[in-house]
């Protein structure tokens, strides 16, 4: 992953910052904090110290973990209709508004 360019100049710096989440992004949050924790440690100390802030910033972009949650729980119910647990108007009822 590079970050940086390998080269330099007032091109690069004009158009770093072109492709971002702080415009209206769902991202704005994650990928401030992880910019701003970069600022501080730079960026090779940085790949380091803010990788926790990193993986909240790609879970933000990619949802893989919510995806994988979400298969998990499919298989889940379709193992329970075929066990027979679940059956006619039960098989696909959607959860109550406040049992989150």
């Amino acid at each position: 992953m590079s970050i940086s360019p390998f080269i330099r100049s007032p091109f690069t710096d004009i158009t770093g910052g072109m492709v971002s989440h702080q415009q209206l992004g769902r991202c704005q949050k994650e990928e401030a904090r992880y910019m701003d924790c970069l600022e501080v440690y730079g960026l090779e100390r940085g790949k380091v110290k803010c990788a926790h802030l990193f993986s909240d910033f790609h879970e933000c972009q990619t949802w893989t973990k919510q995806f994988k949650r979400f298969v998990v729980m499919r298989a889940e119910r379709e193992r329970q209709i075929a066990e027979g647990k679940l059956t006619g108007d039960k098989e696909y009822v959607s959860p109550k508004v406040d049992s989150y």
